[in-house]
């Protein structure tokens, strides 16, 4: 019971993603609303869950309800632990779309690999940011992250 059923982003006032960042944020919603696991150890609410992320005054916004939406818990993370990665993240990803169009498999397949190793790294800083306030899986981190990545691209 204990995971999410519906992801929200508010996108108001952030520019119109790239193509390939929209197909990121439907891509990681789609995954995460497949398969998530997402425990609030302090709710007095019982999951699943609705999530809805936004970016405010440079924060990160968790704002979960319950399925009849009433508020869960909501909780805020600076984006300054996440600033490098991200923008690592972003580099290897235009350098990957780069690489598919006009590089042989096997610099494609070392490009993926370390694009593969960042998205790793802002999942590990997301968890351990996230500790004490949900409990989730590695492969939802990793799917929140990329989530996180669509929302800083505009902020």
């Amino acid at each position: 019971m204990s995971h999410l059923t519906h992801i929200a982003i508010d996108d108001a006032g952030l520019p119109t993603p790239t193509p390939e960042i929209e197909q990121e944020r439907k891509v990681a919603i789609f995954d995460l609303l497949e398969d998530n696991s997402f425990v609030l150890p302090r709710a007095d609410a019982v999951g699943p869950y609705h999530l809805f992320l936004a970016i405010r005054d440079r924060r990160i916004v968790f704002d979960v309800k319950t399925e009849q939406t009433s508020p869960a818990a909501e909780f805020h993370l600076s984006l300054s632990p996440f600033r490098q990665v991200v923008k690592d993240y972003f580099q290897i990803c235009e350098s990957y779309f780069d690489a598919v169009k006009k590089l042989p498999p096997s610099q494609i397949e070392a490009i993926d690999m370390a694009r593969r190793g960042i998205h790793n790294e802002g999942a590990r800083i997301l968890k351990e940011r996230l500790d004490g306030k949900v409990e989730i899986d590695i492969d939802t981190s990793r799917r929140l992250f990329t989530l996180i990545c669509v929302l800083h691209f505009g902020a």
